[in-house]
């Protein structure tokens, strides 16, 4: 009976924390304003152009204007927060004939807002969005390109996720950046990721927001509900002999930026059923790239978030109109609503991984030529538990789990062959890390 009473006190306990992170990620999603989003896109778009070559004297055009503007509104949300954020500029010179696009020599200079965790301040959860935008010619930097949906939009949203989730404390830190360069062969994350790689970051991912606010497609179709994320399969890092598991035990769509993807999907899914997340199952869009892109080439977890339906009469166009087509990326042509709902799907995803204990290094499996599967990890200093999940071979989604106290489990019944498994773990808040899939096979 007094094992009875304290179970369940503890399940009420535990269910109580719950019901509070429930109750903190619908507020986090209600706070998200539309309003700011439209305003700082305004801003953005009446910088006139943020083309990487752009002028960077004047207070009022080109990208060097834009770039201090954003800095200083990261600085204000901090001034607002007791000084939470460490706000600064990283750059790189990039020099006359990288490549094509580079027809003088440029200072890449992204805009960095680090809130720093409480308890694990070199584990970094990052959300980017772009500073820069273009025309059709991708090296004319003086027409005016105002770039309101790519990527005013998606740095907008950056910068109210940053307003927002600096009213909270989490265990890791949140990153937020504008980055320059991506017109220009994706500068801005490349110096970002060496940066991360010289200062010894452990990311958690990495969030890149690319086109997040239209919601009327070139093939005629209106959605505000549903929006994609990309991620690629498994980290370009992996070594021969990782290769080469992987044709006997799987994996071939079980990488770290796949689970990333995996855990974007199933938080909207939980907190945002009225969203529709559409896993795609590419780096990015066929032939075409974003910054997450050097975070993964340096073997980091990277998704890209942006809108289902894209309209390419406004994307790299000069403004104009032709056959009765307006070209151009104006600001008339953005839902702010719909940036505001994919702003949001970031934020949740920000706090909760932020709010959630490490994920284990090492996960283990075992059960050939058995009739049960066997699990095993490293122990996580912070977790109260840990969660095993398994599904389908065939499945994009983790589809089953098991709550476990230790660190190991026995699936009896379950036969290894037929399913993938992976584990994540848990805090007493509730709120978990990444699903880790098996790195190493015991007998």
């Amino acid at each position: 009976m007094k094992f009875k009473l304290i179970l369940f006190i503890s399940v009420l306990t535990t269910s109580s924390i719950w019901s509070q992170n429930q109750r903190d990620l619908y507020q986090i999603i209600d706070l998200i304003s539309a309003h700011r989003i439209k305003s700082d896109i305004r801003t953005l778009v009446n910088f006139g152009t943020r083309h990487t070559l752009s002028d960077t004297v004047s207070k009022t055009r080109g990208i060097g204007a834009a770039r201090r503007w954003l800095k200083n509104e990261f600085e204000t949300i901090s001034s607002d927060c007791n000084n939470c954020l460490e706000v600064f500029f990283q750059s790189d010179l990039v020099k006359k004939g990288t490549n094509g696009r580079i027809t003088k020599d440029v200072e890449i200079v992204n805009v960095v807002a680090i809130q720093k965790g409480t308890l694990y301040p070199n584990r970094y959860i990052i959300m980017i969005g772009d500073i820069d935008s273009r025309v059709s010619n991708p090296n004319d930097y003086n027409s005016d390109a105002p770039g309101a949906n790519d990527n005013a939009s998606g740095l907008a949203g950056t910068l109210e996720a940053a307003r927002v989730l600096s009213q909270y404390s989490f265990k890791n830190s949140i990153i937020y950046a504008g980055l320059s360069g991506e017109e220009q062969g994706l500068f801005g994350g490349q110096g970002l990721a060496n940066f991360a790689k010289k200062n010894n970051w452990d990311i958690i991912g990495v969030l890149n927001n690319d086109m997040i606010g239209n919601i009327k497609g070139v093939d005629g179709v209106i959605d505000n509900r549903s929006f994609r994320i990309f991620s690629e399969p498994v980290p370009p890092t992996e070594t021969e002999k990782q290769r080469q598991s992987r044709r006997y035990y799987g994996g071939e769509v079980d990488g770290i930026s796949r689970q990333l993807a995996r855990y974007i999907y199933k938080t909207v899914k939980t907190y945002m059923p009225e969203m529709h997340p559409m896993m795609v199952y590419r780096l990015d869009r066929f032939g075409r790239g974003g910054h997450h892109k050097p975070f993964c080439d340096a073997g980091y977890a990277g998704i890209r978030i942006m809108e289902t339906h894209e309209n390419y009469t406004q994307q790299h166009q000069d403004i104009r109109t032709e056959n009765g087509i307006e070209y151009g990326d104006t600001f008339e042509h953005v839902n702010f609503d719909y940036a505001k709902k994919l702003t949001a799907v970031n934020a949740i995803n920000l706090a909760s991984l932020a709010w959630a204990p490490p994920a284990p290094t090492e996960v283990s499996i075992g059960g050939i030529v058995e009739p049960s599967a066997k699990l095993k990890w490293n122990a996580v200093s912070g977790a109260a538990y840990y969660k095993v999940y398994w599904r389908d071979t065939t499945s994009p989604t983790w589809d089953y789990s098991k709550i476990v106290s230790k660190n190991s489990l026995t699936l009896d019944g379950l036969v290894v062959d037929n399913y993938f498994f992976g584990v994540a773990a848990v805090g007493e808040n509730g709120f978990e890390s990444q699903v880790v899939f098996p790195n190493k096979i015991f007998r």
